[in-house]
């Protein structure tokens, strides 16, 4: 995960002299700043971290010129001042020429941090050939180290099962899943489990996934219904969904007849159709689910 690859950089106090990050994913943006800042004690930011951003307004915006004199300025203090310059995909022609005449003889006390929306381009590869190519998107299947590396730096350790719960219930945005992981230092534990983090979304509700699950299996379709009305309240649905998933998937790990198999395949053609039916705004998705669920035969 190249995610990681920015995390052991930053570890070492990000020891190239010029790094271009990419990612499509905004969050990404502000959590790769978020790191190089901290690698400026606060009493110093004034002076050793200078963040620019091409997409300023005129009136704010720093000429190319003045950005190149801030990283040839020696820095104050000991050790090394970082630059941090967004959007560079905003870079004109004529300020990446400039920038490639500095990697010929880059300051030595300044670390340069460049941060571009989306992919390179090939001319901004044979440009800028001097800088550490670092790409932060991360592929859905990596999110749970991702959450477990972030919740790491939070001194916090989460078991790769909550982890995998965790990305269930809260879908792949990177964005809400670290508003979560913030919560988690509201425990008060820094070992971190599934239950913890159900409890923690779930709240003081009265009924979980759990107890839809309980009784869709015992074909109780007038206590899903009423667990499900509660559930509607409190829940996005795409949530619910995940929720489900996860749990389902829970019962597959712990079941080997093939009876238990084929209920539990079934169950999930029909989980993946209502996640397409969500996502293409069709009528109902979940109350359907739930009426073919309870249709569905469940070995004994």
């Amino acid at each position: 995960m190249a995610y990681r690859d920015l995390l052991d950089a930053v570890k070492k106090g990000l020891p190239a002299k010029s790094y271009m990050l990419t990612a499509a994913d905004r969050f990404l943006h502000v959590e790769a700043a978020r790191l190089v800042k901290d690698l400026v004690p606060p009493a110093e930011r004034d002076f050793n971290f200078h963040p620019f951003d091409l997409l300023s307004s005129d009136k704010d915006k720093t000429s190319f010129e003045q950005i190149l004199d801030v990283m040839n300025t020696v820095p104050f203090f000991a050790g090394r001042k970082y630059v941090l310059i967004e959007n560079f995909q905003k870079a004109a022609k004529k300020d990446m020429k400039k920038l490639a005449d500095y990697l010929l003889n880059p300051s030595e006390t300044t670390a340069l941090v460049l941060l571009h929306e989306g992919s390179l381009k090939k001319d901004t590869k044979e440009v800028l050939k001097g800088v550490k190519h670092i790409v932060l998107d991360i592929r859905e299947g990596e999110i749970p180290a991702w959450i477990s590396a972030t919740a790491r730096l939070k001194g916090l350790n989460v078991s790769r099962a909550a982890a995998e719960y965790l990305l269930a219930v809260i879908g792949p945005n990177l964005g809400m899943i670290s508003t979560e992981i913030e919560k988690f230092q509201l425990i008060g534990k820094t070992s971190i489990e599934t239950d913890d983090i159900r409890e923690l979304i779930e709240g003081k509700r009265t009924y979980g996934a759990f107890d839809l699950i309980h009784a869709l299996r015992e074909r109780d379709a007038e206590r899903a219904f009423a667990i499900y009305a509660v559930l509607r309240e409190t829940e996005e649905a795409f949530s619910l969904l995940g929720a489900l998933n996860w749990h389902y998937a829970q019962l597959l790990n712990e079941r080997n007849s093939p009876a238990e198999r084929d209920y539990l395949y079934s169950v999930f053609r029909l989980l993946n159709r209502a996640d397409m039916g969500i996502k293409t705004g069709g009528f109902y998705p979940l109350e359907l689910l739930l009426v073919e669920l309870l249709r569905l035969s469940v070995p004994r």
